[in-house]
C-alpha cells in the first residue's frame, strides 16, 4: 500500500508543535477568563443554511465551503467561521433570554481555499463573542482585552489596531447602493473575482489588493458620507475609551471585514512581518445576526483571533518558550530494574500525583539513557541498577546542576522531593 498523506492544507502538529500551540492557547484562554467570559462549545458541522441565510452573500460561501449531502439528504457544512455557530447554540440554549453572555470558544474551521503561509483550509480560531450589549464600552472592551493580550505574548510592538464604523445596517445598504452604481461603470476593467464581489458583496471591492481597483476607488462615494449621526457618536465615544485606555489605533474608512453581517464597530489587528496574510484577529458588532437565525433581537459583537498567524508571528519573533513538562526520567539497567520502575513510579505518584515520570524501557547504554534524559528536559533522573536493587535504594542525579548524585531509600527520595 502507498503511503497516505494528509490532504492539502490540512496540517499535523508534531509533538513541539502542540506544545506550542498549547501555550498560547493557554495564555488566550486564561485572558479570556480573566475578564468574566465563559467557554461554549458547539459542532463542527451544521446546516448549510446557516450559513447561506443572508441575501448578501459572504465570500466563503460562494466558492469556500465544505458542503455535502448526508445519508439522510440533509445539505450540510463544515463550519467557515464560528460567529453564526455561536449565535445558533445561544439561541438553541436558551443563553440570551435570561443573561448576556460574554463566551469563548476555540476549534477548526474550514475553507477550501488555496493553502498558502498563514492561511490553511482547516485553520484554528479563539472568539469571544457578547451578546445583549449595545453600548461601545463593550466593543472598547474587547479591543483592550486583545491589547492586553498582545503585552502577555510579547508581540505589542509587532501588531497595530485598524478600525471603523459602518454606520447601521441601513446606512450601509445605502452606500452599497451608491458603491454599486459607482462601480458599475467601471465593470469592463474588472477581473472575474471582482466582479463576482460586486454582485454578491461590494463592500469587499474596498479592502481590494489590487492597485488598480484601488485607484478607481479614489473616486467612488466615501462610506463617510452615509455613517448616521448616532453611529458617528457612537464610534467617537469608543475611540475615547481607547485612548483613555492607551490603546493606539489607525482609522481605516475601508475596512470592511469578510462577512456580510457586521455593522458599526469593525476592526483588525494587522502585522507587517507576515507579507500579505496581515490579519492576526479581526471582528465588530452583528446587531442584526440574531434575529436573522430566528431569535429576537440582540445586540452583539465579537472577535477572532487566527491561531495558525497568531503562531507563526509568535515563532518567528521567537516568543514562544517552553518549559519542560516532565520532571523525573528513570534510567534502567536490566529488565528486573524497568519492572521495578513501574512500581516505584506508581508509589511516587501516591504521595506526588502531580509529578510527572518518563520510564525508559529500552535497554541502552547507560550513556545513551542519560542523552535521553537531558534531552527531555526532565529536571532530574533516578538511575536503577543491580547495586540499588541489590540494597532497595535508588540513585538520583539532578540533570541540570553540576550536583553529586545520591543514593537514597524509598523514603529519603519522597522527603526530598517535597523540599525540591
Amino acid at each position: 500500500m502507498s503511503k497516505i498523506q494528509t490532504l492539502r492544507g490540512m496540517n499535523d502538529l508534531n509533538p513541539q508543535e502542540a506544545k506550542e500551540w498549547s501555550y498560547v492557547e493557554g495564555i488566550i484562554k486564561s485572558m479570556v477568563e480573566s475578564y468574566g467570559y465563559e467557554e461554549i462549545r458547539f459542532p463542527i458541522v451544521e446546516k448549510t443554511e446557516l450559513y447561506t441565510r443572508s441575501n448578501e452573500i459572504a465570500d466563503i460561501v460562494i466558492k469556500e465551503m465544505y458542503t455535502f449531502e448526508d445519508k439522510g439528504g440533509e445539505s450540510i457544512s463544515l463550519r467557515p467561521e464560528g460567529t453564526a455557530g455561536c449565535v445558533r447554540a445561544a439561541i438553541d440554549n436558551d443563553l440570551l433570554r435570561t443573561d448576556k453572555p460574554r463566551l469563548w470558544y476555540s476549534g477548526p474551521m474550514f475553507r477550501y481555499e488555496r493553502p498558502q503561509k498563514g492561511r490553511t483550509r482547516q485553520f484554528h480560531q479563539f472568539s469571544a463573542e457578547v451578546f445583549g450589549h449595545d453600548s461601545p464600552e463593550i466593543d472598547a472592551e474587547l479591543i483592550i482585552m486583545s491589547n492586553n493580550l498582545w503585552r502577555n505574548l510579547s508581540i505589542e510592538k509587532d501588531i497595530f489596531l485598524e478600525i471603523n464604523n459602518l454606520g447601521s445596517t441601513q446606512s450601509r445598504h445605502l452606500y452599497s447602493a451608491s458603491l454599486v452604481d459607482f462601480l458599475t461603470k467601471q465593470k469592463k476593467d474588472f477581473d472575474e473575482d471582482t466582479q463576482r464581489k460586486l454582485k454578491d458583496n461590494p463592500l469587499r471591492i474596498l479592502d481590494s489588493k489590487s492597485s488598480a481597483i484601488q485607484e478607481i476607488l479614489k473616486d467612488a462615494p466615501s462610506l463617510d458620507d452615509y455613517i448616521d449621526d448616532d453611529s458617528k457618536q457612537y464610534h467617537k465615544k469608543l475611540l475615547s475609551i481607547l485612548e483613555s485606555a492607551g490603546v493606539e489605533y489607525i482609522e481605516n474608512n475601508k475596512l470592511v471585514r469578510g462577512l456580510d453581517y457586521y455593522n458599526q464597530t469593525v476592526f483588525e489587528w494587522k502585522t507587517k512581518l507576515l507579507g500579505s496574510q496581515d490579519t492576526v484577529a479581526g471582528g465588530g458588532r452583528y446587531d442584526g445576526l440574531v434575529a436573522e437565525l430566528g431569535g429576537k433581537e440582540c445586540p452583539a459583537v465579537g472577535f477572532s483571533i487566527g491561531l495558525e498567524r497568531l503562531i507563526l508571528l509568535l515563532t518567528q519573533q521567537d516568543k514562544i518558550t517552553l518549559n519542560s513538562d516532565l520532571d523525573i526520567y528513570f534510567i534502567c539497567q536490566s529488565e528486573r530494574a524497568t519492572q521495578e520502575a513501574i512500581i516505584i513510579r506508581e508509589n511516587l505518584k501516591v504521595d506526588h500525583p502531580s509529578l510527572s515520570i518518563k520510564i525508559n524501557l529500552g535497554l541502552e547504554s547507560l550513556s545513551s539513557q542519560f542523552k535521553k534524559a537531558d534531552k527531555s528536559g526532565a529536571s532530574m533522573a533516578i538511575i536503577l541498577g543491580e547495586e540499588e536493587l541489590e540494597r532497595n535504594m535508588l540513585s538520583l542525579k539532578n540533570l541540570r546542576t553540576k550536583s553529586e548524585q545520591e543514593l537514597l531509600t524509598f523514603k529519603e527520595l519522597t522527603r526530598k522531593l517535597k523540599e525540591l
